[in-house]
């Protein structure tokens, strides 16, 4: 039977925008890794009868709610009173919680205020959870079908108590099992054009197809239940790869964790003992960037005065123009492989949003050279972030081609 979990943020900061909640995104995905369904996430300003309403709902949908925020000192700190008046548990002063707090500050040499004692004071019957980080202790308590875990918002404090106590209390509690996620991680296509892709598959029963875009890359999400067969599993992630092809660089789940894009090629590099230099142009410095501190990475130039092609160059003198730039960096650098990075389009293309250019980008390597072309839009950040992803994806692709055709040589 599934576990229904909900993450709850309060304070005004929050429903403001002053604050983003990266805490209900980070107690999600480990709710989730558990093996919990999350199915909501809200949010509340320092109001106590909005406060009261929530929590008293909540009691009545979830087995398990995480709370973040509010257990502060001061006047606008309102979940415990919240909580005792909602569920009619009066608050009570925990002296253990009060001697932590106290002895806080006395190891920071601090005198501790009156204001302060307002966090040693929980609704009846809760149990405490103890904040070595920091100044609020959290507390637990059951109402209705609901376990309620009350922690303070500050991040680290928040992510100290769930590894330290929450956890292994969630895991006593709930008999969960996490499903089976497994990421196809690709670059160069679109959602659409994966959906497209498989359209004529049938998947399993028990399988759940879903997709995210992210900033440089696309996932497709395959889901299967807790125990699925492994076989199964493989099958169909195999399956779904294939009618994908190589726009995918990683697949995550399946047997481990592969990483990103610059994860797989630095593992890649490394396994085949090759060097590289660039030469960017679209990508203004971004692909060294994103490599930064990778020992293969020997040397890396953005060429401001090899911006673009002019309008009269043919797509064949690219080839020639940067075939010739990378034989030269190759003889000055003695590097393995060398990335050179052009585009034909003005400058004024490249800063409108509503234009696009052309990229081109040539790798030379021990064996030749492979090169592609690529039309790039939207404003100029994303074009530079694009050129800097497809141009690192072309030496991605060469270095998988490059492995399994060592691999059969091998065999």
């Amino acid at each position: 039977m599934q576990a229904i979990a909900e993450i709850f943020s309060q304070g005004e900061e929050i429903v403001s925008g002053q604050t983003v909640d990266t805490n209900a995104a980070w107690l999600s995905q480990k709710l989730v890794q558990m093996g919990f369904v999350v199915k909501r996430h809200s949010a509340v300003g320092d109001n106590l009868a909005d406060l009261k309403t929530l929590l008293q709902d909540i009691s009545q949908r979830a087995d398990v709610c995480l709370c973040t925020g509010g257990l502060g000192p001061t006047i606008d700190d309102l979940t415990a009173q919240a909580v005792a008046e909602a569920f009619a548990l009066p608050l009570e002063l925990d002296t253990v919680a009060l001697e932590q707090i106290t002895h806080y500050f006395s190891c920071r040499q601090r005198t501790m205020v009156d204001s302060n004692r307002k966090q040693a004071f929980f609704p009846q019957g809760a149990l405490r959870i103890d904040n070595e980080w920091g100044t609020a202790p959290g507390f637990s308590v059951r109402h209705n079908r609901c376990w309620f875990v009350f922690v303070p918002g500050v991040p680290s404090e928040m992510k100290h108590m769930y590894d330290a106590t929450i956890a292994s209390q969630l895991a006593q509690r709930f008999s969960v099992q996490a499903e089976q996620l497994i990421t196809l991680r690709s670059v160069g296509i679109g959602e659409s054009d994966l959906q497209e892709k498989l359209n004529t598959i049938t998947l399993p029963d028990c399988a759940k197809l879903g997709f995210r875009a992210a900033l440089d890359e696309v996932h497709t999400k395959l889901i299967f239940p807790s125990d699925a067969e492994h076989d199964l599993v493989r099958a169909t992630v195999n399956h779904v790869a294939e009618n994908i092809g190589d726009y995918i660089f990683a697949i995550d789940g399946l047997d481990g964790y592969q990483g990103g894009l610059v994860d797989v090629i630095s593992q890649l590099m490394q396994q085949q003992q090759l060097t590289l230099s660039v030469q960017e142009t679209a990508s203004h410095g971004l692909m060294a960037a994103k490599c930064i501190t990778q020992p293969w990475l020997i040397s890396s130039v953005y060429n401001q005065g090899l911006q673009r092609l002019t309008d009269n160059q043919a797509i064949a003198d690219f080839q020639e123009i940067a075939l010739g730039i990378a034989q030269n960096i190759q003889e000055q650098e003695g590097t393995d492989c060398v990335l050179v990075q052009l585009y034909e389009g003005s400058a004024n293309q490249f800063q409108q949003k509503e234009l696009s250019i052309t990229l081109f980008t040539l790798l030379l390597t021990p064996t030749g050279f492979v090169h592609s072309q690529r039309s790039i839009a939207g404003s100029k950040t994303r074009k530079q972030n694009q050129a800097a992803i497809y141009s690192l994806d072309l030496l991605r692709r060469f270095l998988q081609k490059n492995l399994s055709n060592t691999v059969r040589s091998i065999i």
